[in-house]
């Protein structure tokens, strides 16, 4: 921490902030109380607005309702950006203060300050053209003051900062809530159902309640026994932040004063990788103590209430899953205390509020999901509604359309006249939350396949070369040696695929099945990234495909007819509804030629490419590029690869590598006299 008379610095571990050029708008810092004050982990957009003439005010209530199921326990409002191209910096600043201080209330339910009044507050400007940034800082001495910040680092391993010293804590709980209301009077059976609701928070806190913490990062090595922590144990007042613990200093029969360190890992396999996939992460279980200790034998005992009228009894289930962040030296009752509970009872609250609109007719069936979203550098939440199913478009939140849609359309002066309908339409949640992170709104990232999955010990997470559920091999070509390019600039393909090539599945290809398998590993990348859930198909069902659109015989099923580029343009329209772009060139040595167009392909699509014509076909995932001098490369991944998939023979084999269209013997790799069709598959438009 900064001392009064040093200059503050504001320290930066998100990748970027989220400045969204021509957009003027507000963003949410997001920092942690067990980092240094002043460190900016993440940012969120400000996607709820008042209605005019106060259309750049955040609607506080709709924002914290979002904010307060987003934000993982652990992580807190420390501030707030606000994106503008003219105005006052340090008026603007101030603007951004107040809301952050305002924010903070919301999501604390303290209207005397709460952390607002015991941390210092960023306020940040960010010009809307230029994209500079310039931050001051509300002392918690006197909020009255502005404090301009001259000193801003941006980590440059931001990963290793947060998780080195920090793991999550995760609670499954599920409910069932059963409550009687009177039939003539279904009226009171909300007033009831948040009675019996205000009965399960209270249960939290109870002496009875225990808690089971058990570490879910098992290894043969390393195995901590559970430990139980009662209600009565749980001190719900005292401040815990300045202790300094160390597992290492207390056995189980400490168990109040164990940090959270004593269940993560002490050493792991290999070099460590800091990630969320692979942080230490910590179970803990709701335990409740329905048969108390009595000195006297007794036999049960069954009370009789008799209706005084007509009763309908109704049963609301919920299945709480709640995921917090915290430092491995936090005092594992303060983490249960301050974490864990005040997370299962909002995510309660959250819940009842969904469903109390449609409490007697049918009650939505709601999951709380947790996402780690490209650039966020720790997991989100989100709540889905099961109903309506995976793909369907329904996935909707009832948001302030003036600033949403301008925002999604690119065009402020969205004002549709119709009728005061516009005020409210219905946008689609994910495409809401892929606004509020920054992430592209033309790929699935937050859908529920690509959740995070707590379930894998960390070997396994850790172990990325194998797809769960498939023995094909995948991304091979990470950690491969350089393209030896000077100065060039590498593109590659982004998100995973499979390895398809010869001889997978004792299937006999050899010689004229390179553009099936080619296909098969486009298709794989479709697969993997969501875009799709269809299997990648076999080579038959290719075949069939083009006799079912009548681009080929019937006769065509089951030969060894080879295909090309055009043609697997036709089975990913048909298969996945997938638009593809088609280079044509007359020669091989037209490849250089095309670089800078391909490496603009892997930036913003950035999907495999197939490589036709000439005699052989392959899958092309990246180039590396020196505009300047021209030299480059083509990382060729290649299908004719006919042995096991063992990643080391495959890449010391050259069947995944990097390839210079002349090599330094003289050799071209690309055929000079053979034409060649690039297929550029396009990714769809949808989140």
């Amino acid at each position: 921490m900064e001392k009064e008379n040093e200059n503050p610095t504001v320290r930066i571990l998100c990748p970027k902030l989220v400045i969204i050029k021509n957009e003027p708008g507000l963003q949410w810092l997001i920092g942690s109380p067990f980092f240094p004050p002043l460190t900016i982990v993440s940012t969120f957009r400000c996607i709820h607005t008042l209605p005019p003439p106060n259309s750049c005010s955040p609607d506080f209530d709709k924002e914290s309702e979002d904010l307060r199921t987003l934000v993982l326990k652990g992580f807190h409002i420390i501030g707030a950006l606000i994106v503008r191209n003219n105005g006052d910096l340090e008026h603007t600043a101030r603007e951004a203060v107040e809301a952050s201080r305002r924010m903070a209330r919301f999501l604390s339910g303290d209207d005397d300050g709460g952390i607002s009044g015991n941390h210092d507050l960023i306020g940040a400007v960010a010009d809307s053209d230029t994209g500079d940034i310039r931050f001051y800082i509300s002392r918690r001495e006197n909020l009255s003051s502005l404090e301009s910040v001259t000193s801003v680092v941006y980590e440059n391993h931001p990963e290793k900062y947060v998780w080195e010293r920090a793991c999550l804590l995760k609670c499954e709980l599920p409910i069932k809530l059963p409550f009687y209301f009177p039939k003539n009077s279904p009226s009171d059976a909300e007033k009831i159902y948040l009675h019996a609701r205000e009965a399960v928070i209270a249960k939290f806190k109870d002496q009875q309640v225990a808690f089971m913490v058990e570490t879910l990062n098992k290894t043969s090595a390393e195995v901590c026994r559970p430990v139980v922590l009662r209600g009565v144990e749980l001190d719900f007042h005292t401040d815990f932040s300045n202790v300094e613990l160390s597992a290492e200093d207390y056995q189980d029969s400490d168990a109040k004063f164990l940090p959270c360190a004593h269940f993560c890992l002490k050493s792991i396999p290999g070099p460590p990788v800091f990630s969320a996939e692979n942080a230490d992460t910590i179970q803990v279980s709701v335990l409740l103590n329905r048969s108390e200790k009595s000195p006297k034998s007794a036999v049960p005992v069954a009370e009789y209430f008799p209706a005084l009228e007509g009763a309908r009894l109704l049963v609301v289930g919920f299945k709480l899953e709640v995921l917090c962040f915290a430092a491995k030296d936090l005092p594992l009752t303060h983490a249960v205390s301050k974490l864990i509970i005040p997370g299962l009872v909002d995510q309660l609250n959250t819940m009842t509020n969904k469903i109390l609109p449609n409490l007697l007719t049918q009650p939505p069936q709601l999951h709380p999901y947790h996402f780690i979203p490209p650039g966020v550098l720790h997991p989100i939440t989100v709540i889905y509604e099961l109903s309506y199913g995976e793909t369907e478009m329904k996935q909707v939140s009832n948001t302030d359309t003036r600033h949403l849609t301008s925002l999604l359309s690119n065009n402020n002066n969205n004002n549709n006249n119709n009728n005061n309908n516009n005020n409210k339409k219905k946008i689609e949640v994910r495409r809401s939350l892929h606004m509020r992170l920054g992430l592209p709104s033309d790929r699935p990232l937050l859908r529920i396949a690509n959740a995070l999955d707590l379930s894998m010990t960390k070997d396994s997470a850790r172990s990325n070369s194998i797809r769960m559920g498939s023995l094909r091999l995948k991304d091979v070509h990470i950690g491969i040696p350089g393209s030896g390019v000077s100065g060039g600039f590498v593109s590659l393909v982004q998100g995973s695929y499979e390895y398809h090539h010869y001889l997978q599945d004792g299937f006999d290809d050899s010689g004229w099945g390179c553009a099936y398998r080619s296909l098969q590993t486009i298709i794989s990348w479709f697969r993997l990234q969501h875009y799709t859930s269809i299997d990648v198909p076999s080579h038959r069902e290719i075949q069939e495909s083009l006799v079912d659109i009548g681009d080929k015989d019937p006769s065509f099923i089951g030969s060894r007819e080879w295909i090309g580029a055009i043609e697997l343009s036709f089975v990913l329209d048909k298969l996945l509804g997938v638009s593809c772009k088609v280079i044509n060139m007359r020669s091989g040595a037209e490849f250089p030629e095309k670089c800078r167009e391909l490496a603009l392909h892997f930036e913003n699509q950035g999907t495999p490419i197939m490589i036709g014509g000439g005699v052989l076909a392959y899958t092309l995932l990246g180039v590396d590029y020196n505009e300047a001098s021209g030299d480059c490369a083509f990382l060729i991944l290649d299908p004719h690869y006919t042995g096991n998939d063992e990643l080391k023979k495959i890449v010391n084999g050259g069947w995944c590598g990097w390839k210079k269209a002349v090599d330094s013997k003289g050799k071209n790799f690309f055929l000079q006299d053979k034409f060649y069709n690039l297929l550029l598959p396009q990714r769809p438009n949808m989140v």
